[in-house]
């Protein structure tokens, strides 16, 4: 009689363990989204490929900018495989040759990218803007045919405050001596 109790102990663990990973897979079906957040960056293209095990994807980091400075943030991005943006591709492809700004629309999807097999991200470019061809980094050719320069690195400007306060001081006389 012991041996029927633990036959239905198990029938039961195993209904229940089943029940939970239904729930599980209904909740997921429930939360999968296309479109869970969408949004603009803004930046330069640093890297662009075509590569992965499986299924080759395109993949991307843009180099953030902000108001006209690069940032050390990047954002990885993917172009998605079930869509054909043939052109999309190429204008990336041509702004990472040629060091151009550009602004990239996105989407992010959540529980619809499980095996990787759209893209390694979850953040699909679906449009690109080119900004700026003739920016300080790009390798567009100037009027005579000679190619610009590209930035090498950023300048910071140091500021003595022993010289600013000097100023100061100087100007507070000049205004008490009036």
């Amino acid at each position: 009689m012991a041996k029927n109790f633990k036959s239905s102990d198990t029938k039961l663990s195993l209904g229940f363990f089943a029940l939970i990973i239904v729930g599980f897979l209904l909740l997921a079906l429930l939360l999968n989204n296309e479109n869970f957040s969408n949004g603009e960056r803004i930046g330069y293209v640093t890297k662009f490929s075509h590569k992965g095990q499986f299924w080759k994807s395109w993949e991307g980091e843009l180099n953030l900018t902000q108001t006209g400075m690069n940032t050390s943030s990047t954002f990885n991005f993917s172009i998605d495989n079930d869509k054909d943006l043939s052109s999309v591709i190429s204008t990336i492809d041509e702004a990472v040759n040629k060091g151009w700004k550009v602004k990239m629309t996105y989407h992010e999807v959540r529980f619809k990218n499980w095996f990787n097999n759209r893209g390694e991200t979850d953040y699909f470019v679906d449009n690109i803007v080119v900004l700026d061809k003739n920016t300080p980094g790009s390798n567009s050719l100037i009027g005579n045919d000679e190619p610009k320069g590209h930035i090498i690195d950023t300048v910071y400007v140091v500021i003595d405050k022993s010289e600013l306060q000097q100023q100061l001081n100087a100007k507070k006389a000049l205004n008490e001596s009036k």
